[in-house]
Formats: structure tokens, C-alpha cells, sequence
């Protein structure tokens, strides 16, 4: 391979560029000769930055100019936190491999306090996520629950600042740009259920493109791969977006796989919450089926509504 090099599209941000230095590492470990080169591209979420996910149209937001610069061969390859990533891809595109997920729990952010329920009644959480926001409101309906927009080093800086009293962000993310000690508390999943995805990087290409695959495919964590089809099935028979505030999480303990479900109304006022398990081998099979189940608690009315007021 020497002399080959691929061209690896990211998001300008500190967390955007180290997983995709992180990929390219990988890459090139695997593959000596092959050169991989970053390609920075500003996103419309990253542009805007004064209004709500859901009011720039949703995850794609995050990724559109991301998958034109794939269709316009611009870019080889596409590096994405998984939890951003829309069900549905463009015509031609797919996301075939997934690296090694890191921690995929939601970190509760706190200088005086170690956790939600230590908070007083009143006092101020920042989150920007309908998932997490839903499942603070639920479980400790005393709180108020605001929004918070910016990168990681932003919000960081609103928490010191005083404008509130505790933020929830991902610990992935906190964990791979060197902040675990800004972490006061890991929230267990019984009180905050990751997002599908969350702590897992997808690579992003050209369906066509069967020898940048092959590249890929040396740099694919197996267990990871297993988590996330069913965590992924699960998404797409929900048809989830950033409008209702949804939950999934595979975990695999040898060949059984344990998949959780959540889905609430944004006001946090009901939470559906249900779980199945079977083999590791029928992923996908999983998460459709914890799908259909949460569907017949009472999802598809929430997915309804929400979907009216989007």
C-alpha cells in the first residue's frame, strides 16, 4: 500500500478531530504505507450555535455536509460519534465499521454536588439532549432541567461560571479529550439510559467503494459491532430522531446480549422502559423486537406526537 492514502472527513471540533486522528492512527497501524489525511468541514450544527437540535432539523445537522463531501468524492471515508449519526442513510452511502466503543454512560458534571438526587429542589442541570432531559425530569421532577448548547470546553466553562449548578454530558467524549477528573459521578443506566451508540465511533463510506471497505474492515471491534446492530435495529424499526427522547443499550455477556429500551415524553411525565435477551447471533432480531414491544407499551403515541410537533 505504499504511496496509497485515504481521506478522512471530520467536524472541526476537539472531540470531532480526536476520534478522527484516533481512526487514522488506526489505519495507518494497520495498514504501513497507507497515508490518511484529515478533512475539516463545518457543519450547519456547528455554524449555529443559538438554536435547539431539533429546531436545525435534527442529527442530520451534524453530518450533512460530512456525507456531500462523501458523494462528491472530496472525502473517502466519514468519521461520526455514532449517537449523531440519522437512521437513515443517503442513497449510496453506508456505515459499515464501528471501533471499540468507550464508556457509553452519561457523566453527571456537579462543583458542589455528587449527584441528581443530592441536588435541591430548584436548582439548575444543563443538558441539551431530549433523552437525558426526559429521564432527569422522570426521576427527579424537583430539578430544574435547562438547555445548554456549545462544545464540551463551553459548557465546561457555564458550569464554572454559575449559570447552573450541574451538567450531563457523555463520559466517552469527556474521556477522550482528557477531562475524566472534571467527571464528579457515573450515572448508572437505571437512571440515565445511553443513547444508541453513545461512545461508539462509525466510519462512514461510499457503498462502491469496495477497497476503502476492505481497509476498514481491519479496524472493526467485533463486540462492538454486536452491540451496536442491535441498538441500531432498535433506532430504526423506532424510526428515532433528536424530536422524542429515545434510549437504547446493548450489553453482551459472552454469547447472550441484553438489550434496553427507552422511550418518554419530553416533559418526562411517562417514561416506556423495557428490556429483552437472546443470542449475540440474532442482534438485529433483538432490537426489533424490544422495538415492537416498546411500540405496543404506548411508544408509537408518543413517536406521534412528537413527530406533530416537530
Amino acid at each position: 500500500m505504499s504511496g496509497e492514502r485515504i481521506r478522512i472527513g471530520t467536524r472541526g471540533s476537539k472531540l470531532a478531530l480526536w476520534q478522527a486522528n484516533h481512526v487514522k492512527g488506526l489505519l495507518e497501524a494497520a495498514h504501513p504505507g497507507l497515508e490518511a489525511e484529515l478533512v475539516t468541514i463545518t457543519t450547519t450544527g456547528d455554524r449555529v450555535q443559538d438554536r435547539s437540535l431539533l429546531e436545525m432539523g435534527g442529527k442530520g445537522a451534524f453530518v450533512k455536509e460530512i456525507e456531500e463531501g462523501l458523494l462528491a468524492g472530496t472525502i473517502d471515508i466519514a468519521v461520526h460519534s455514532m449517537k449523531d449519526v440519522p437512521v437513515e442513510l443517503p442513497e449510496g452511502l453506508h456505515l459499515p465499521v464501528v471501533c471499540k466503543r468507550e464508556d457509553p454512560r452519561d457523566a453527571f458534571l456537579s462543583l458542589q454536588y455528587s449527584h441528581p438526587s443530592e441536588m435541591p429542589a430548584g436548582a439548575r442541570i444543563g443538558s441539551s439532549s431530549l433523552r437525558r432531559k426526559c429521564q432527569l425530569m422522570a426521576r427527579f421532577p424537583e430539578l430544574e432541567v435547562a438547555e445548554i448548547r456549545g462544545n464540551v470546553d463551553t459548557r465546561l466553562r457555564k458550569l464554572e461560571d454559575g449559570q447552573y449548578d450541574a451538567i450531563v454530558l457523555a463520559a466517552a467524549g469527556l474521556r477522550r479529550l482528557g477531562w475524566a477528573d472534571r467527571i464528579t459521578t457515573l450515572l448508572d443506566p437505571a437512571d440515565s439510559l445511553p443513547a444508541m451508540g453513545q461512545g461508539t465511533i462509525g466510519i462512514e463510506c461510499r457503498e462502491a467503494d469496495d477497497a476503502t471497505l476492505e481497509r476498514l474492515r481491519a479496524i472493526e471491534d467485533g463486540e462492538t459491532a454486536v452491540r451496536t446492530r442491535a441498538e441500531w435495529a432498535l433506532n430504526r424499526r423506532m424510526q428515532g430522531g433528536c424530536e422524542v427522547p429515545m434510549g437504547g443499550f446493548a450489553e453482551l455477556d459472552g454469547e447472550r446480549l441484553r438489550v434496553r429500551g427507552l422511550v418518554g415524553e419530553p416533559d418526562g411525565s411517562r417514561l416506556i422502559e423495557d428490556a429483552v435477551e437472546g443470542p449475540a447471533a440474532e442482534a438485529e432480531r433483538l432490537g426489533r423486537d424490544l422495538a415492537d414491544r416498546l411500540l405496543g407499551e404506548g411508544a408509537d403515541a408518543i413517536l406521534e406526537r412528537a413527530r406533530g410537533r416537530a
